[in-house]
């Protein structure tokens, strides 16, 4: 693939570990404004040049840092804009709820053992109990006094585990009009409950909200499965994916009259993957309920599969051990062989995967997908109509700084998978450190921002800055 490069022009520094990275007009301009929000609770707008407040909710978001030492994959995960945000106010947050914290569903760390059937067949039981904390979706307002105000809540789901809870995971489907939640498959590693499969589980799924339809349920029951939730929300989910790992949201495309989606999926110990997909048939929650009740088998002819927990992108999940005859390779066993069979023919290949060790010298290494946007623009026209994406730190070594990743790769339509390739910048970051922690655009695409951040530790504060990615 050719090589391209970029430049990162600075807009603002010193703030939180940036999610989400959107641009919207307000009420009452003509303006879009880039929208940035933080994982500690903030929202930040770019006013004439000047960053300013939008809403401030750190005390509604759970004490940061508290588990797996500093690092931690909970707080504001979630920031959307209705399409009518500008004439009615409404926007949606989804975050990780202050004074929920639980002890976790398991005591300690997991790792399937395929010599165990014990260990493939773990149940998550006492939920009401074991149980990590619980996010919420809501409903806020603009008001015309230029406050925000919260409306309603639309979600509250319990979480096995500190990890996987999505991030940038709200969007509107310029399809649908539906607010679109990207949730991950719970947390841990290798999903040790295979939430991410089950058709009841929350966990692991991408799902349609309807907004328009206003259940008058104030407070929503905190829930896993969805036969959980009172019908009137039912009636308001649609589900279009399972299959999930984790997933920095959903982004939309548009070609003719058509969208195509693109959703990445950050893998466990062997691959990152993003996929593609066009047509889909997404199932009513009622109906999956239905199904359930009945002990009956649902038509998912169209529905879409990512794979997990069998399948890692396009590799069976592995487990990967050292050898202890030679420490220079490494052993790779399939996690959970019957599973990889069972969703092998249902599931969908991904457009393209790369991978945490690639030998290929031209290559890299990667840790965690962090955001995938199309490019739409002109302005980069290597980059026109490709796939660009974000990965949390190239993986070399114990080497220090570390530098996240830019990248791009472009959609096939013989349905084989793409390569990638990297995309040079040539910002100096001296000795600091520099994760990127997210990818965002504008309405129409034509113009990238980079979230990143000096720490990989949210307890670190202030050493955010936002870029625009140009020629």
């Amino acid at each position: 693939m050719m090589k391209v490069k970029v430049s990162l022009q600075p807009i603002v520094s010193n703030i939180n570990l940036p999610t989400v990275l959107k641009t919207t007009v307000l009420p009452g301009d003509s303006v879009e404004r880039l929208f940035i929000a933080t994982q500690t609770g903030e929202i930040f707008y770019i006013g004439n040049g000047v960053i300013r407040t939008f809403l401030d909710i750190r005390s509604r978001i759970i004490k940061l840092g508290a588990a797996g030492g500093k690092y931690d994959e909970r707080g504001l995960l979630g920031l959307a804009f209705h399409p009518q945000f500008h004439y009615n106010g409404l926007f949606y947050v989804h975050y990780s709820a202050a004074g929920t914290q639980g002890p976790g569903a398991l005591a300690e760390s997991f790792k399937p053992d395929p010599c165990d059937p014990g260990t493939l067949n773990l149940k998550w039981i006492n939920r009401e109990i074991q149980y990590d904390h619980i996010d919420t979706v809501e409903e806020w307002i603009l008001q015309t006094n230029g406050q925000p105000q919260k409306r309603r809540t639309l979600l509250n789901v319990r979480r096995p585990f500190f990890n996987h809870n999505g991030v940038n995971s709200l969007h509107f489907s310029p399809e649908t009009g539906k607010l679109v939640l990207t949730t991950g498959d719970g947390g841990s590693g290798y999903d040790p409950f295979n939430l991410s499969q089950d058709d009841m589980e929350i966990c692991g799924k991408i799902i349609e909200i309807d907004v328009n339809k206003n259940p008058y349920i104030d407070h929503p029951p905190v829930v896993t499965r969805f036969h959980e939730l009172p019908v009137p929300i039912q009636e308001t989910l649609t589900v279009i994916a399972k299959g999930v790992r984790n997933i920095p949201g959903i982004s939309f495309q548009k070609f003719y009259n058509q969208y195509i989606k693109y959703a990445g999926n950050v893998g466990q110990d062997l691959a990152e993957s993003i996929f593609s997909f066009v047509h889909y048939k997404p199932i009513p929650v009622t109906q999956l309920v239905q199904a359930s009740v009945m002990n009956s088998e649902l038509d998912q002819e169209g529905f879409i599969n990512f794979g997990w927990r069998g399948w890692e992108g396009a590799f069976p999940t592995s487990i990967i051990r050292g050898c202890p005859a030679n420490p220079t390779l490494n052993q790779q066993t399939i996690a959970y062989y019957d599973e990889a069979v069972k969703t092998s023919m249902r599931r969908l290949p991904p457009l393209t995967s790369y991978f945490h060790q690639d030998p290929r010298p031209d290559k890299f290494g990667g840790t965690a997908l962090t955001g995938v946007q199309p490019y739409m623009g002109y302005g980069i026209p290597d980059l026109t109509g490709s796939v660009v994406f974000t990965d949390f730190a190239r993986k070399e070594g114990s080497q220090r700084p570390k530098s996240g990743v830019l990248a791009y790769t472009r959609v096939r339509t013989d349905g084989k998978l793409n390569d990638v390739s990297m995309i040079e910048t040539d910002y100096n970051f001296g000795t600091q450190s520099a994760y990127y922690t997210g990818l965002g655009t504008n309405l129409d695409q034509t113009r990238l921002y980079l979230g990143v951040y000096g720490s990989m530790n949210v307890t670190d504060f202030n050493q955010g800055t936002i870029f625009e990615i140009v020629p």
